[in-house]
């Protein structure tokens, strides 16, 4: 959730945020409304219960005539304090739920619109001109079935639709993926993690996923648990009401999980092969650092991306997202869409988010920075006074939220699309990129498989 102070001094800038995304900015007003009540109603509370203490202190003492009022009014009054209890549970209540409604605010510079009013920043690597080369490319689905490598039609009468098995080099060539893309988070000074994929209500809610994204979430009600669509989730939650020092940050894992997407909405889209599905896997980068650090950290999981794409010798560009296209918790998104030879288009195939102080705040994760130095005296005494005294700077050292942020190495299936498709040769088989040959025994090639 957005920090309530920031939403009293300059809702203006909240409204804003509100309908670049395309949302109701209505729900600002409502929360200034709620917030203003709330906070009333702990003030009434508090006077009312620090007069019961004072009152509790002097019956005592009291005797006769004296003492039987005090005792009325002390029954009158814990009345009072159960009634401004009971209202102030109730304003908190509901501040909270619209404030868990509330989206993240925009970051300046993000491009405003919808998803297609996104800004290209960058190209990396030429297509191939496969009509050059005399052939006509494949798609994955075919290519897949001639290396022995996906199949989709197994999957579906197992499971059904948007689903797959990834068999021989299929299977393979997921597992050197995932050993690629933790070698270079390893290098890069990621601490490894394979976390839950069942997660309570707390952990989905406090990431963002029980909002606009609820409806591609799929819910175990008998238990109680969600299936999470990204190990963003998890390791987020990692450190839900916990603080964390200071000099820890940036603290960075990367997380290896079966990701779980019922893709409503998606009828009609991309039912062909491993695009859109609703199981697969995936390399998850995720960090927590001191929010002023946020947008270089940003920009730091988008280099690692590129890197890694780079290593996979494909081409593909950067794009800005458009503010109408970010999820809740995103302030920021950049997205890396490789190309997909038979589509005649850029896909995405990794992402990066800055959530800023969104998701640690709704998780209650926050950062402690450095006691505050004493104040120093201009007298002689300088800071014998104020050590004796325990007087202190107020500086912003102390307990504060910090920032998460998130960015996917590698989503498997997607990955392994580009792949097929843009390192294919006229026989069928395709080309391994030489910074995944190691991972997969040395091989140079994958042939296709006698039927």
């Amino acid at each position: 959730m957005i920090d309530l102070r920031l939403l009293r001094e300059d809702p203006d800038r909240v409204r804003a945020s509100q309908r670049a995304r395309g949302e109701d900015e209505k729900i600002v007003d409502a929360l200034l409304v709620a917030d203003e009540r709330r906070r009333a109603a702990a003030s009434r509370y508090d006077a009312l219960r620090a007069e019961q203490k004072a009152l509790g202190k002097q019956i005592p003492k009291a005797q006769g005539d004296a003492r039987a009022a005090l005792l009325e009014r002390a029954a009158r009054l814990a009345d009072d304090v159960k009634a401004a209890e009971a209202e102030r549970a109730e304003a908190e209540a509901e501040a909270e739920r619209l404030a868990l409604a509330l989206s993240n605010l925009v970051e300046e510079g993000a491009p405003e619109g919808g998803e297609e009013d996104f800004v290209v920043l960058e190209e990396i690597g030429k297509p191939r001109d496969f009509a050059a080369e005399g052939f006509t490319p494949r798609d994955h689905v075919e290519l897949g079935r001639l290396l022995g490598a996906i199949d989709v039609e197994r999957a579906a009468k197992v499971s059904g639709a948007r689903f797959y098995y990834l068999t021989g080099v299929g299977a393979l060539l997921e597992l050197a993926l995932v050993n690629l893309a933790f070698a270079q988070a390893l290098e890069a000074g990621f601490v490894p993690v394979i976390p839950p994929v069942l997660v309570k209500p707390p952990a989905m809610e406090g990431t963002g996923f029980l909002g606009q994204a609820a409806e591609n979430v799929f819910h175990l009600e008998k238990d109680d648990f969600y299936l999470v669509g990204t190990a963003e989730v998890p390791l987020a939650a990692m450190h839900m009401e916990e603080i964390l020092d200071a000099d820890r940050l940036p603290l960075r894992y990367v997380g290896f999980s079966p990701c779980f997407r019922r893709e409503a909405g998606s009828y009609g889209k991309d039912t062909r092969g491993i695009i859109r599905v609703h199981q697969f896997d995936k390399v998850e980068m995720f960090s927590f650092c001191a929010p002023e650090d946020a947008r270089s950290e940003h920009r730091r999981l988008l280099q690692w991306e590129k890197e890694f794409l780079a290593k996979l010798e494909l081409p593909f560009r950067v794009i800005d997202v458009a503010s109408g296209d970010l999820g809740a918790s995103a302030a920021r998104k950049f997205d890396c869409e490789a190309w997909i030879p038979t589509q005649g288009k850029y896909r995405e195939v990794t992402s990066t988010s800055n959530c800023t102080e969104f998701q640690a705040r709704r998780l209650r994760i926050r950062m402690r920075t450095e006691q505050a130095p004493p104040v120093t005296s201009t007298s002689n005494c300088t800071e014998f006074q104020a050590r004796r005294l325990r007087i202190r700077m107020r500086t912003e050292q102390g307990v504060r939220p910090l920032a998460t942020l998130n960015g996917t190495l590698c989503a498997i299936p997607r990955t392994i699309v580009a792949i097929l498709e843009n390192h294919q040769q006229p026989d069928g088989s395709v080309v391994v990129p030489k910074a995944l040959r190691p991972y997969l025994g040395g091989r140079e090639v994958l042939e296709p498989v006698a039927e």
